[in-house]
């Protein structure tokens, strides 16, 4: 079975196909397996589409991810990985260690009950058994207690070496989920968070998926250069760090886009949310301050869905994305909250000469 097809031009639902293909094809609906298929879809990478038409049904993640390393590019898998092997490795050691010292008390407890009951069967019990006896279990109590110390001496040595793994572990992953640029959480760690949201229990949290994008980035680069450009997306961060909760999740999901997931408010609230971070943009002076050089206005277009209005994680991120496609359609420097109407003036529309 082939990958369902969508036509570039006369396509009547663009993100409706992606979604179908993703279902079709048994694929986790993710952002990050989204961002593939889109890629395809809108006819930008032919060689990606046949590669995932030969996929057929049911492709596993692992063959999703290696086409995504060679179209989209890849990040620290290969280092969280390695790190998460020695782990495994050092667990085993100390588990070993442990077997073996439960099998030594084991055989212990065993010699002390065969010992007892053999002095107790007797009904004369001479002097010379007793000793040999009591000679035993001292030797016996001596070896026991010289290896139950050579075993906490070990066991110490690998707690340390593995306290140690798991900080090497949790910097591994503290890098690896970081955008190195902005600071902020990157597009893996991104997808990871929003696919658990959809825990498939039926419990829904009140959770809105917001996604930002600088308006007119690609002239801010052409113009200034991309040193210039890079502060800016530096700048942008703070920005909306700074103008939401510390528990909100905010992400570099690529490029000049942004995102945030927002726990336990309404649609109305989150656009309070959404018009603080915009605002702030607005008015933010962006200058050099030895040159006195001013790059600004820059401004953000926000789009936003609220989780009950989606089936899945993809489901989610393709609303948000047509809420930020219409913000920037109808003249960027707004927030748009996402519904169903939308859907038809985003096909057929050339979404990348807005995002730029």
């Amino acid at each position: 079975m082939t990958t369902p097809t969508a036509p570039k031009a006369q396509s009547n639902d663009v993100v409706g196909q992606i979604v179908y293909a993703l279902r079709t094809m048994g694929v986790a609906p993710i952002p990050r397996n989204y961002q593939l298929f889109y890629e395809a879809y809108i006819g930008s990478n032919g060689v990606l589409t046949q590669q995932l038409a030969a996929l057929g049904t049911h492709a596993s993640q692992e063959e999703l991810d290696a086409l995504a390393a060679q179209h989209l590019g890849t990040g620290h898998v290969e280092v969280i990985e390695k790190a998460h092997d020695k782990l495994l490795v050092e667990l085993d050691n100390l588990l070993r260690v442990l077997r073996q010292e439960q099998r030594s008390m084991e055989g212990y407890a065993k010699l002390l009950g065969e010992t007892a009951s053999h002095v107790n069967s007797k009904a004369n019990v001479s002097n010379d058994i007793i000793s040999n006896a009591i000679s035993l279990l001292a030797s016996a109590t001596s070896d026991t207690k010289a290896h139950g110390e050579k075993t906490v001496e070990t066991v110490a040595e690998h707690s340390n070496e593995m306290d140690q793994v798991r900080r090497e572990l949790d910097e591994y992953k503290r890098i690896a989920n970081t955008d190195s640029l902005t600071r902020l959480s990157n597009r893996r760690a991104f997808d990871e968070k929003l696919a658990a949201i959809f825990d498939g229990t039926g419990n829904l949290p009140v959770t809105a998926l917001v996604l930002a994008d600088i308006d007119n980035f690609k002239k801010i680069n052409d113009t200034y250069g991309h040193p210039v450009g890079d502060k800016i997306l530096a700048t942008v961060a703070s920005v909306i760090r700074s103008n939401v909760r510390k528990d909100l999740f905010v992400a570099r999901t690529g490029g000049e886009e942004f995102a945030v997931l927002v726990e336990g408010n309404t649609a109305d609230e989150v656009r309070v949310i959404c018009e603080r971070i915009r605002g702030a943009l607005e008015t933010r002076q962006f200058r050099n301050s030895r040159s006195g050089v001013q790059y600004g206005p820059v401004t953000i277009s926000l789009g936003y869905s609220m989780g009950s209005q989606a089936d899945d994680a993809g489901g989610l991120y393709a609303n948000a994305d047509v809420a930020l496609y219409h913000a920037k359609h109808s003249g960027r420097n707004r927030t748009i909250f996402f519904n169903e109407v939308m859907r038809k003036d985003y096909v057929g529309k050339n979404w990348l000469i807005y995002k730029a």
